[in-house]
């Protein structure tokens, strides 16, 4: 199967009602080319954006892929590594890279449980204000966590996407040779 496959078409993507706002921008023809340098940028761009920012992270990745020159259609298919099945694991390993960090205990997140709730949380608390006050309570390790995830994976997917097509690239040569 084809990489132009399963990558999503100009047209789906000018179409969308989240990226209209890049107008013409868009309609750049090395925004779509499949080269090593475009591709590689926008898959990267799209773990980057994908693991560090939670909502409109098809918007963001496409748009630093129009600023950068990046393959489009790489960098918002490759945003979809947080989805429903991944988003759980992901912020959990982010959380505890974040912990070990900055030295706090990783046994249990330090949101208190059933039992604590007659000492520490008000009993009217509405359950918005408890579930925010709880995330409050993870966010430092967890956003440190995703930036440090979302940095080493975009890096990594860069290098390993160039060394990937380069070595395809010296496999078809070997094969024509011979």
């Amino acid at each position: 199967m084809a990489l132009r496959e399963w990558l999503p078409s100009a047209e789906a993507i000018r179409s969308n009602r989240w990226l209209r706002w890049l107008g013409p921008a868009l309609h750049h023809r090395r925004l779509w080319h499949i080269s090593r340098r475009g591709l590689a940028l926008g898959m990267a761009l799209g773990f980057f954006f994908g693991l560090l920012i939670p909502l409109a992270q098809i918007p963001l990745s496409a748009a630093a892929a129009v600023a950068l020159r990046a393959n489009v259609p790489a960098a918002v298919a490759s945003t979809l590594v947080t989805n429903p099945l991944t988003f759980g694991p992901i912020y959990y390993a982010a959380w505890r890279v974040g912990s070990a960090i900055l030295g706090e205990s990783v046994d249990a997140p330090p949101a208190p449980g059933p039992g604590a709730a007659a000492q520490d949380e008000p009993a009217d608390e509405s359950c918005w204000r408890m579930v925010s006050r709880r995330l409050l309570g993870v966010g430092k390790p967890l956003l440190l966590g995703l930036a440090i995830m979302a940095i080493v994976v975009g890096v990594t997917t860069y290098f390993l996407v160039s060394a990937a097509w380069r070595m395809s690239v010296l496999w078809k040569r070997h094969r024509r040779r011979n």
